[in-house]
């Protein structure tokens, strides 16, 4: 575990985060705990707009609300006119999917088993709509996609590679970079959903090799609902003409035709909450402040000693798959849905997650489940919470 996130560290980090406080938190994959610092910019931003007029104080609070872009770029190692401001993984994911050139007969996009369920109803009603078909990469066998597979599905009519790098059902990792690899050296264009993956892990979009990367605010990043970040490769964003335009991202020029911006922001839209990207831009210069591979280390320690006292528990089975993993721990307790536990643990106090089928249909049916129960850890999460949840599906389970 990195020196950064000592015992005493994370304490100090629960302390400024008043969630922790009030809750025992295993819900981090659904959305995280803000701090009290990412709480005091947005409310900040509010009471200017309230005093000053909303349109008043976004002009006041410009250099402020930009810096959520100047710090994405930092944490994806891109530059800022290569980030877009969402507001979510799934608007800009799908704002970016919408604005690729028309799909043809016989087009092919490929996905990873894992994609998430929003990118897949995006995709096939797309494919329908042209006549174009999806398909699935085959995975290892650890469940990882695999990217030799990947490489011999290749011919001329595959358009798209899309991974979702860890997906929502289990903890796996899958290898973005070595599918970037495929992608690259084939010219194929390649979108990765890094929803779970943003604040979580180190995130360096030239060495992923992706031309398109989204993430959410709400998640690891431990920023405000209703935000996110979209990575556009500088040289693949005048391949995307957007499925909708207004003043901000395509302004009207003298001869009263449109303009496409020249940067990511063509992606996005001049309505957006400039409250929520003051708490974002916080929410980044924490992670940052943090560091990565801080993070990433400290997840991972808890996460792997969770598994491991789950997999003791008589009736429970740990489902989680892959060579690296996750902080997102899946599990089933024999002889109860996933949403009966979830409900169970609340009762209790402990707020866990559950997924059924529709969230990672693929993946889910290829392995026969139903639903998983997801208990899913941050860098704040305590041995004392690990107990809690412990104790509470042993008495389930008893």
């Amino acid at each position: 575990m990195s020196a950064s996130l000592t015992p005493a560290a994370v304490q100090a980090l629960r302390a400024l985060t008043p969630g922790a406080q009030t809750t025992v938190h295993f819900n981090h994959a659904g959305a995280s705990l803000p701090s009290a610092a990412t709480l005091q910019a947005i409310h900040s931003h509010l009471h200017r707009e309230a005093t000053l007029g909303p349109m008043e104080a976004g002009v006041a609070s410009r250099e402020q609300t930009e810096r959520a872009r100047v710090l994405a770029a930092r944490l994806f190692n891109a530059q800022p006119d290569e980030i877009a401001l969402t507001g979510g993984n799934s608007s800009g994911w799908g704002a970016a999917f919408a604005a690729l050139p028309a799909w043809k007969p016989g087009d092919r996009i490929l996905v990873g088993r894992h994609e998430w369920g929003g990118n897949l109803a995006a995709m096939r009603l797309a494919a329908q709509r042209a006549g174009a078909t999806l398909e699935a990469i085959p995975s290892d066998d650890s469940g990882c996609v695999d990217a030799q597979a990947l490489e011999a599905m290749l011919d001329e009519r595959v358009r798209l590679i899309a991974l979702t790098w860890l997906p929502a059902n289990g903890g796996l990792i899958n290898p973005a970079a070595a599918v970037g690899q495929v992608a690259r050296r084939h010219g194929i264009p390649y979108f990765v959903d890094g929803a779970q993956a943003v604040g979580q892990v180190p995130v360096d979009v030239a060495g992923i090799g992706c031309d398109v990367l989204s993430g959410a605010g709400r998640k690891a990043l431990r920023g405000p609902r209703g935000t996110g970040l979209l990575y556009v490769r500088r040289g693949f964003l005048d391949t995307l003409t957007p499925a909708f335009v207004d003043t901000h991202s395509a302004p009207l020029g003298p001869d009263g035709q449109p303009m496409l911006r020249q940067d990511a922001a063509r992606l996005e839209s001049a309505e957006n909450s400039l409250a929520l990207r003051c708490g974002l831009a916080n929410a980044l210069q924490e992670a940052l402040d943090i560091g990565l591979e801080s993070i990433r280390a400290r997840i991972d320690a808890v996460a792997q000693s969770l598994r491991a006292e789950l997999a003791a528990i008589p009736g429970i089975t740990v489902l989680d798959q892959g060579r690296e993993r996750s902080g997102l721990v899946a599990f089933n307790l024999a002889g109860q849905d996933a949403p009966s536990v979830q409900r169970a643990m609340a009762a209790q106090g402990v707020t866990i997650g559950s997924n059924g089928v529709p969230y990672t249909p693929l993946d889910m049916e290829a392995r026969g489940l139903k639903q998983i129960a997801r208990a899913s850890v941050s860098y704040l999460t305590s041995d004392a919470e690990i107990d809690r949840l412990l104790e509470g599906l042993r008495r389930l389970a008893g």
